[in-house]
């Protein structure tokens, strides 16, 4: 599994999809500055900053952005066709994808990070008030952590689209469509809906008017579609039809 995991950080050398994930996390922050445009009179500073960047985190950006790139990964060996290969090797492709999605766990830690990065960098060319060390240090544990339960909540979409060669676009369109849903949870079904439940295991906003997490039902939430990811991989794909190519006889000439 080791050596699956290094082979697959050397593809990703090869591959542009990870700097697309970097650059989708620049939009998440960018995204967030824009709505400062508004004539809202709210006062903006480091904490409110990094609310609002973590909320167009999980409802806009990230449910598509790693579904995008744990599905381009494995949609390579379709791409690729080196799955045939792996017939020849004592791995399986329940194997190959395992280690797949490990290397996309450890991927939406890191993107997690990059984020919370852009957002301090926005900070300090906003020149917003309220940024302390620990606020900050906090902040980036928090986004870290978030990118994986994220990433958790998506794990059975991106399992159920590998299993057929260029269904993993389809697997985006419905993880952002999950992940936007979310914006729209509140009282207890934000603690039960996955994505939102996400943000009650970081104790967003914990405090704030309004804002109560059933920390339970939020383990349990994640923990359910983590589960569901799992047993997907270990349910037998259907062998994929072949159409044979039927060989045409001509027939032959009559006569001189």
């Amino acid at each position: 599994m080791v050596t699956i995991i290094k082979t697959e950080f050397m593809k990703l050398k090869r591959y542009f999809i990870v700097w697309i994930g970097v650059s989708l996390m620049l939009l998440t922050v960018l995204l967030t500055l824009f709505t400062t445009m508004a004539d809202d009179g709210m006062v903006w500073d480091y904490q409110f900053l990094f609310e609002q960047v973590v909320k167009h985190f999980v409802t806009m950006i990230f449910p598509m952005c790693i579904t995008l790139i744990s599905g381009y990964m494995i949609s390579r060996e379709y791409t690729d066709d080196t799955l045939k290969n792996i017939e020849t090797l004592p791995i399986s492709f329940r194997k190959l994808l395992a280690g797949k999605l490990i290397v996309s766990a450890i991927l939406s830690f890191f993107l997690g990070i990059v984020c919370f990065a852009f957002t301090v960098v926005a900070n300090f060319i906003m020149g917003y008030d309220g940024f302390a060390l620990i606020p900050a240090l906090t902040g980036l544990v928090q986004m870290a952590l978030l990118g994986f339960f994220l990433y958790l909540t998506m794990l059975p979409i991106i399992v159920l689209t590998s299993r057929h060669k260029g269904s993993f676009l389809v697997g985006v369109i419905v993880a952002f469509v999950y992940g936007f849903i979310g914006m729209f949870a509140n009282g207890t079904l934000q603690s039960i809906y996955p994505v939102s439940a996400a943000l009650g295991l970081i104790n967003y906003r914990a405090g704030a008017e309004g804002v109560m997490w059933n920390k339970g039902l939020c383990f349990i939430s994640i923990l359910i579609m983590c589960a569901i990811g799992i047993a997907l991989m270990f349910v037998k794909q259907k062998p994929e039809k072949r159409e044979s190519k039927k060989t045409q006889h001509t027939a032959p000439k009559k006569g001189w």
